[in-house]
């Protein structure tokens, strides 16, 4: 059985992958920012964010893939209930990072599966992360290792690059924390073949 993976996230194909999950991937294209925007402003929080999210990619690319599983996926990251966004630039990726700086903040990473237009199955996964005291200088040398396409489509930090070194300590699934809660994953699959 090949899932369809709506997302254009290397990193969550890379994952599927790695765990056999035969898969194809159909971009969703839907606009992020005008969601995100939507929904901050009927005071949703971030992890309310993320699942719609997930929901939404699932349910429009299964909406042109009728009887096939789809699955969509997102993560945010949330610092004091607040949503802090992938960024638009190194500049806001620098204030990202100083914002981040010596704080414990959470990686919610959302997953859905739909079929014929309709979500089947979600699954949402909280990550806790706590980023050592850094000064500025430390935090622009770390950022200069990203090349800025990869900052951009990813986020501030990569950790499953260079971006373990920022922080004091991660509680969480490392693939749930790089985008897919993949054992929850699994299982549903398993079930959903039976």
């Amino acid at each position: 059985m090949k899932i369809i993976l709506a997302s254009k996230s290397g990193v969550r194909k890379n994952i599927l992958d790695k765990y056999g999950i035969d898969n194809e991937v159909i971009v969703s294209n839907v606009d992020e920012d005008e969601i995100k925007e939507s929904l901050l402003a009927e005071g949703a929080n971030p992890l309310i964010i993320s699942k719609n999210l997930a929901e939404i990619k699932s349910i429009k690319v299964s909406n042109i893939n009728p009887d096939r599983l789809v699955l969509g996926a997102d993560s945010v990251i949330s610092l004091n209930e607040e949503l802090i966004n992938k960024p638009k630039s190194r500049k806001e990726a620098f204030d990202i990072l100083k914002k981040l700086n010596n704080s414990k903040h959470y990686l919610i990473s959302s997953v859905c599966f739909s079929k014929n237009g309709a979500m089947i199955w979600n699954h949402t996964d909280t990550s806790e992360l706590k980023m050592k005291k850094l000064k500025e200088i430390e935090l622009s040398k770390y950022l200069t290792k990203i090349e800025t396409k990869t900052l951009l489509a990813y986020g501030v930090y990569q950790i499953e690059a260079s971006g373990l070194e920022l922080f004091e300590y991660v509680k969480g699934d490392k693939d749930s924390i790089m985008g897919l809660p993949i054992k929850e994953i699994i299982d549903y699959i398993k079930q959903y073949k039976k």
